[in-house]
């Protein structure tokens, strides 16, 4: 009987994976990491070592990990009524599984017992991490809770994984419900060409509007939104998709708010059975920051520095909507901040963000990213061919690493590649898929379908295989995909993550690839946005879509002065977001009933620009919080955190050469490669000769 979701196949036979194989696929998948961990448990102690217990404990979920990841995967991009359906008559099930391992008495006392033998006791440093991580991890899932207390964390464990499933299925459905339909095109002034086209095209997708009389359509998918937020000279029509912003996870039957309470009281349960105060003091103890209040110490010592020049920058854009009006400074509205923010910016550095798009075709954009790859970090990318299948149709088995063919994908824009290392030997691939669709949540991000390895021991190289995925601005009408600047550094950062997994050269793989403290993997993501600023790596991807020539000078040097325009007010958006996180986590969990509008803008009454009409919280809609059980909940502050990183490590390119081969490949053997090989802390010392200048940041944006 096939059993489409347990496949070894490297290149998935996505065809394959039909909803109805769900239960039946995860269940025995289940059942084969119960009979895996009990025959871990049952070894002879007196014969144990490293490898049976600490990579064998790895070992007995791999393939369990690796078939619902595919589950996991498809409903982030691939989300129907049915997969819904067959993947939350799973959840609780693998999520009850999972949570039952660290507290399971047998195997804790397994891994103690290990612990104490003199093998253990002198590992060489790696295997060492690992045992010290393995342990350690156990202890904060409540491995040494008394049984009562175990239960019930099983119990919480369960219930997070629901709330939070239905947290994000509220998110995708209501941003998916709502649409505005245009008929008259006067009301499209001010939007770009490009806006008004993909418009017009998403109207004509769903049957609306004809050549004669075209439609158009917005959504609040932000390709569409954006746009009309930033140009659109009808108040009216910035108003209404601002307001329909605002219905995200907000009233009628995809409301979030009790789902927010009870996930952060479930949270705060969980870390007070774990004898932690908070959530974030429990979840933090494995990260850089080690508890909530150096997270938080962080992220108001920042809010600080940057209080005045924020408060100057609204003053400013207050001012400038008045002089141009004619009218007394006063508040703006909410619809009235981005579009004024842009006038203000084209009027004082004569530039327009709509200047570059031209030469920011998709591929290109992702093409001379791969050249900067090979020049930079040694590393040699190569796309495949590819093949989709739409549901029902059945298709030759999938080609395989070494085969010739084309590769299997889940839907026709998706695009795969090879990636080989500097002795062209073939270390993982991965799969992107850049355009929004109804079923695909929003947002961009990196994950990995398969952790890779490399050759050790008697053990061959296990391939990595990762993807990409975002909602940048689709092609229209056959053209290019023509993106902002913003969507480039989105497809840069997305791509430091992945190229932190996929140079994972860690032979344990619990320590390899992003498996890193949730503070430190933003800094290969952000190091790589540092290449969109820069002359020499823009002239390898940023060129004009028709003539193939470079960004202008004159532009370049707009481009570049108007690089820090209201850089307080961006840097003062995250800082809100990472102070909301951390004060609900830490001192408001258990507010349960409190006006969460209200209690919102009480913690950020410093970090908000003053409006006319006050904005619902963001928490409703905030899925790195919310959508998992754990994600980046007490953890947002990690941005900024791992953004102090990034700015200091990348004066070592801007000092030593933008291209340095040589630089670039120090970060990838010091850092990238490492995983959690080694403290944090000690990679970027072994990087950059010295501890992280605290300064770096408001430097690079200009306010120091």
């Amino acid at each position: 009987m096939a059993q489409p979701f347990l496949t070894q196949d490297f290149h998935i036979r996505w065809s394959s994976l039909d909803s109805t194989c769900i239960e039946a696929d995860i269940t025995s998948a289940l059942d084969q990491a119960e009979a895996n961990l009990n025959r871990l448990i049952e070894q002879d102690r007196g014969k144990m070592n490293f490898d049976s217990v600490v990579i064998g404990l790895d070992e007995t979920t791999r393939k369990l990990n690796e078939s619902w990841g595919l589950v996991q995967h498809l409903d982030s991009l691939c989300n129907s009524p049915a997969l819904r359906e067959a993947y939350n008559a799973m959840l609780s099930k693998v999520s009850a599984f999972f949570a039952k391992i660290p507290l399971n008495d047998h195997l804790w006392d397994l891994l103690e017992t290990y612990s104490k033998t003199d093998e253990a006791r002198n590992l060489p440093p790696i295997p060492k991490r690992a045992l010290e991580e393995t342990l350690e991890s156990f202890r904060q899932a409540g491995a040494d809770l008394p049984p009562a207390k175990k239960a019930r964390l099983e119990e919480i464990e369960s219930a997070l994984s629901k709330a939070t499933q239905k947290y994000s299925e509220n998110v995708l459905d209501s941003t998916n419900k709502w649409e505005l339909i245009i008929t008259d095109p006067e009301r499209l002034k001010g939007l770009p060409q490009s806006a008004i086209e993909a418009a017009r095209a998403d109207a004509a997708a769903k049957g609306l509007g004809s050549q004669e009389a075209p439609q158009y359509r917005f959504s609040l998918k932000a390709p569409s939104m954006i746009p009309v937020m930033e140009y659109a000279e009808d108040v009216e029509l910035r108003r209404a998709v601002w307001e329909g912003s605002t219905s995200i996870g907000r009233g009628g039957d995809h409301d979030n708010t009790d789902l927010i309470w009870q996930i952060l009281r479930l949270r705060h349960e969980k870390a007070q059975l774990m004898g932690k105060a908070n959530f974030a003091d429990q979840v933090l103890q494995q990260r850089m920051a080690k508890n909530g209040q150096t997270a938080l110490q962080f992220t108001e010592n920042l809010q600080a520095k940057i209080q005045i020049p924020f408060q100057r920058e609204t003053i400013q854009l207050q001012e400038y909507r008045a002089d141009i009006l004619g009218q007394v400074a006063d508040l703006l509205q909410p619809w009235e901040v981005a579009f004024w923010a842009e006038r203000q910016r084209k009027s004082e550095y004569d530039f327009d963000e709509e200047e570059l798009r031209p030469y920011f075709p998709l591929d290109r954009v992702l093409s001379g990213m791969f050249q900067l790859a090979e020049k930079v970090f040694d590393l040699k990318i190569t796309p495949r061919s590819t093949v989709f299948y739409a549901p029902g149709e059945t298709g030759p088995a999938s080609t395989q690493p070494g085969q010739e063919g084309p590769v299997e994908v889940w839907h026709p824009e998706v695009k795969f590649y090879e990636v080989h290392n500097e002795k062209d030997v073939h270390i993982g691939s991965f799969y992107a898929d850049w355009h929004p669709r109804d079923s695909k949540r929003g947002g961009a991000w990196m994950n990995y379908l398969k952790m890779g390895t490399p050759p050790s021991g008697d053990r061959d190289r296990r391939l990595h295989l990762g993807l990409i995925c975002g909602n940048m601005t689709p092609p229209v009408d056959g053209r290019p995909a023509l993106l902002t600047h913003d969507e480039v550094t989105t497809v840069f950062h997305e791509f430091g993550h992945l190229l932190h997994q996929l140079c994972g050269n860690v032979e344990i793989p619990a320590l390899n690839g992003v498996n890193v403290y949730w503070d430190f993997v933003e800094l290969p993501s952000q190091i790589m946005e540092n290449f969109c600023w820069e002359r020499e790596s823009l002239d390898l991807f940023a060129l004009h879509h028709e003539t193939g020539k470079p960004i202008p000078a004159k532009i370049f040097k707009k481009v570049i002065a108007a690089k820090n325009y209201r850089s307080a007010s961006d840097i003062m958006r995250q800082v809100a977001f990472g102070k909301l996180d951390l004060h609900l986590h830490m001192h408001h969990a258990t507010d349960e009933g409190t006006d969460l509008d209200e209690l919102s803008r009480e913690i950020l009454k410093d970090c908000l620009m003053p409006l006319k009409t006050e904005n619902p919280t963001m928490a409703r809609r905030f899925s790195h919080l919310f959508s998992s059980p754990v994600g980046y909940a007490a953890g947002y502050y990690s941005y900024k955190w791992a953004e102090v990183l990034d700015a200091d490590a990348f004066t070592r390119f801007q000092k030593e050469g933008i291209l340095n081969p040589k630089v670039g490949r120090e970060f990838r053997d010091k850092v990238i490669s490492k995983g959690n090989s080694e403290d944090p802390a000690k990679l970027f010392r072994d990087f950059m000769g010295r501890d992280p200048d605290p300064a770096a940041l408001l430097t690079r944006a200009g306010l120091a």
